[in-house]
């Protein structure tokens, strides 16, 4: 029984089934007599005080700039690990992918604006639908797309990296409040330990920790959003070095990281921030412009810009195909890209979170019926095509022998 669940948890597809529930369970509490129990949880205050020092915020804010912090951090790594020494190191493997990415960015921002350009505060959510679900994408691919080449699901995480390295210059550049110098200092000297700590091959976790939490708290203080230390945090982690058990540091973190952020924090967040309110809603409100630009800029813009991209970049010559792999399972891969969830959901809060809540519930049924149809599309185009590899590798098997 542990080796079946163990089994379970260790396949692609759970953190993104996980993901489902929690945002189903959030629906459900949100349009039911539940709901004021499910606004009174994340609405509580919830307060740490250090000396002088105080950070007071409602529980939801504890999820959105404290736990999808640790999100970032693994993310950092992950990047970190793939172009050091991963399948993002060399030009040919990137090219492709990095096309994909820039184009499945800036469509289905360019949709978004399209139906929003009018409206003074709904243009702030240009971003949301410029973000890709790694979880729920990778999830979709291996239910799907199991017999596929590994090259193809290697295309699929590359646009998903460079997304959010493309969401994290726009979280920094474009929602970041008023800074203040002092915290920012202060977050600098901790980056600069820990560039000490890595030079000096410092084999304790925890003194990378401590600094962490202390550039944390002080990135949460400046102004920039405090997610984004986790990623610059993740950068001076030793990708090499080993720690105090002899282990690689980097690839040991983000092991152990993994089904953390996998299994708790997505979901965690997932729960906090999918309960949109449904009940005595309008077709007016649940069809203005924020939902169509989010909606249509996930499901149309992702696939137009992603596979319409890399078309041109093979026609072209400027890349490649990833060996193995067809048009017809590249454009699939095209579609996943189009389930943003957690991402958008995410910057979401960011673009909306100083002014009225219809505006945050406007983007949550924007980004759920994007990703829902991104997904149920994408799965149809990669289990045909999947489908169809078996049938021809299986005439290739039956014409050797």
């Amino acid at each position: 029984m542990i080796a079946k669940l163990k089994q379970v948890f260790h396949h692609d597809a759970a953190g993104g089934v996980l993901l489902v529930f929690a945002a189903l369970l959030a629906m459900v509490m949100a349009n039911t007599p539940l709901v004021s129990f499910y606004n009174d949880i994340f609405s509580t205050p919830v307060a740490v005080k250090f000396g002088a020092f105080e950070v007071n915020k409602p529980l939801i804010l504890w999820v959105n700039d404290g736990l999808m912090a640790i999100f970032f951090f693994l993310v950092g790594l992950e990047v970190k690990r793939e172009v050091l020494a991963g399948h993002l190191q060399s030009r040919d493997q990137i090219m492709l992918p990095a096309i994909g990415a820039i184009a499945g960015i800036t469509v289905p921002a360019l949709i978004y604006v399209f139906f929003n350009y009018d409206e003074p505060v709904g243009i702030n959510g240009w971003a949301i639908p410029a973000a890709t679900d790694i979880a729920f994408a990778l999830g979709v691919f291996s239910l799907f797309g199991k017999s596929l080449p590994i090259t193809l699901k290697l295309f699929l995480l590359s646009v998903a990296i460079f997304d959010d390295i493309g969401a994290i210059i726009i979280i920094a550049l474009f929602y970041s409040a008023e800074l203040s110098t002092t915290s920012l200092v202060i977050a600098a000297i901790g980056l600069s330990i820990m560039f000490v700590f890595n030079r000096m091959k410092v084999k304790s976790e925890g003194m990378y920790i401590i600094i962490g939490v202390i550039i944390w708290a002080a990135v949460l203080k400046s102004g920039v959003h405090a997610t984004l230390a986790g990623f610059a945090m993740a950068l001076f982690i030793p990708l090499k070095g080993k720690n105090r058990s002899g282990q690689a540091m980097l690839p040991h973190l983000e092991h152990k990281l993994h089904p953390w952020v996998a299994f708790a924090i997505l979901p965690i967040f997932a729960f906090a921030n999918a309960g949109v309110q449904i009940v005595g809603t309008t077709a007016e409100q649940i069809f203005n412009p924020i939902v169509v630009g989010v909606m249509a800029g996930l499901f149309i813009g992702k696939q137009v810009g992603i596979f319409g991209a890399c078309w041109l970049a093979v026609k072209v010559g400027v890349a490649k195909l990833p060996a193995g792999v067809t048009m017809g399972q590249l454009y699939g891969a095209s579609i996943l890209c189009g389930i943003g969830f957690t991402m958008s959901l995410f910057i979401g809060t960011l673009a909306f979170e100083n002014v009225s809540v219809d505006y945050l519930n406007s983007v949550k049924v924007g980004v759920l019926a994007g990703s829902l149809l991104s997904a149920i599309l994408g799965g149809i185009v990669i289990s045909r095509s999947s489908k169809r590899f078996d049938k021809r590798h299986a005439t290739a098997d039956q014409t050797t022998v």
